[in-house]
């Protein structure tokens, strides 16, 4: 398995409701991020599941090299 593409060096803000869940790209090629369109078929990545406690903003890691798994833990300023 190859490294992710940076989407972008930077969080994705995303309004999250409680009790949803959703799928976070970890592959960097999706057309809809920081959300999952399937892109990674064939590249050995898949989707990260996020289940969201609380209704609110979460940040979404968009550089997709997060220690947090989908949300940003500040990865982004090393790279």
């Amino acid at each position: 398995m190859s490294s992710p593409i940076v989407a972008q060096k930077s969080p994705y803000p995303a309004n999250v409701e409680a009790g949803k869940t959703y799928a976070w790209c970890a592959c960097g090629g999706s057309k809809s991020q920081p959300y999952c369109d399937g892109s990674h078929k064939g590249t050995g990545f898949s989707p990260t599941m996020f289940k969201a406690e609380k209704t609110g903003t979460v940040y979404f890691c968009g550089c997709k090299h997060s220690k947090a798994g989908a949300t940003c833990d500040g990865s982004h300023k090393a790279l």
